[in-house]
């Protein structure tokens, strides 16, 4: 009799578990993706950001992104400025993931940046913000970056990429002004044609291992909007910065995914989620595009993943927590 009841029991409790299982997987989880942040001075621009920061927390995501351009392009590219941007992301409780933007390092040649050098600027951030196999944020989570993965490309250690819930995340340092494809900035076009070789060959791991892995969806992250440079006739002409990475790797990848892709950018400030891309005059239907706010709109986006969704990804603005 007690046999009985015991098996009974452990019958009970399986499925019970089961059921806890198959709800938890229906409900999702939850990420924030923001950028462009923060923007002006300290006086101005912190602390709507730091209340922003305030909010993300209180929605506890499971981690955060965070697409490029800590600070405004008429600040100054000073290590003061990367230190003070390295410590809002320490108060962000969940972790935190950041891939550069342009106005951190490829504009920083500018008077109005400080008249630094840009390469030397993009050194000092992979020191700052980039630690081997683990994310900021005062939970860090486990990365593995290109820098640990790929001989190759050892210098890159910004493009990371890592799974959540049977999601696939990648980070590529694809950045504004053209992707530093600027052939009157002294040695930017050197740059650009070998930091383009190592995101066409991250983006095409992040698939590869998408598939071997089976995930069930796949988060490009990223700070240009690659749309910038659409020409009349084609939206990635040779004068693109973006036409190895994007035109010719990720919209073909995308188009030919058996599972949905999200890209995530910032640089033009709009806030928006919509399908805009084509390849060879079709839409990609696999591929949504999700535009964070930023510049003087200090809100992030939430974004919840749904896989039982055939639109596994929605989103809602987060405000900057109310003034104490």
């Amino acid at each position: 009799m007690l046999a009985r009841r015991l098996a009974r029991l452990l019958r009970l409790l399986g499925v019970a578990f089961w059921f806890t299982t198959l709800l938890a997987q229906a409900q999702g989880f939850a990420f924030v993706a923001l950028g462009d942040l923060p923007y002006g001075s300290p006086q101005q621009a912190y602390p709507s950001y730091r209340r922003l920061i305030d909010r993300i927390n209180e929605a506890a995501p499971a981690f955060s992104i965070h697409v490029g351009d800590i600070k405004s392009g008429g600040t100054r590219c000073s290590d003061e400025e990367f230190m003070a941007q390295r410590s809002h992301f320490d108060r962000f409780v969940a972790a935190v993931v950041y891939t550069p933007g342009d106005n951190e390092w490829t504009d920083c040649h500018r008077r109005s940046n400080g008249g630094y050098e840009p390469q030397e600027r993009l050194q000092r951030l992979r020191q700052l913000f980039f630690k081997p196999g683990g994310s900021m944020g005062q939970r860090p989570m486990a990365l593995l970056s290109q820098a640990d993965s790929m001989p190759e490309h050892a210098g890159f250690p910004e493009n990371q990429r890592w799974v959540h819930e049977g999601v696939l995340f990648v980070s590529v340092h694809v950045v504004g002004s053209n992707n530093n494809l600027q052939p009157q900035v002294p040695g930017a076009m050197a740059e650009h044609a070998q930091r383009e070789a190592a995101n066409v060959a991250w983006i095409r791991a992040a698939f590869e291992h998408a598939g071997r892995i089976g995930a069930q969806a796949l988060v490009v992250a990223m700070h240009a909007n690659p749309l910038l440079g659409r020409g009349m006739f084609e939206d990635f002409p040779k004068s693109s910065g973006f036409r190895q990475s994007i035109g010719e790797t990720l919209l073909p990848l995308a188009a030919a995914s058996p599972v949905p892709v999200l890209l995530i950018h910032g640089d033009t400030h709009w806030q928006r989620m919509d399908q805009p891309f084509t390849l060879r005059g079709e839409p990609v239907r696999q591929l949504t595009r999700l535009e964070v706010p930023g510049g003087s709109d200090v809100r992030a986006w939430q974004v919840h993943v749904d896989l039982g969704q055939t639109q596994p990804f929605s989103a809602r603005l987060i405000e900057p927590a109310a003034v104490k």
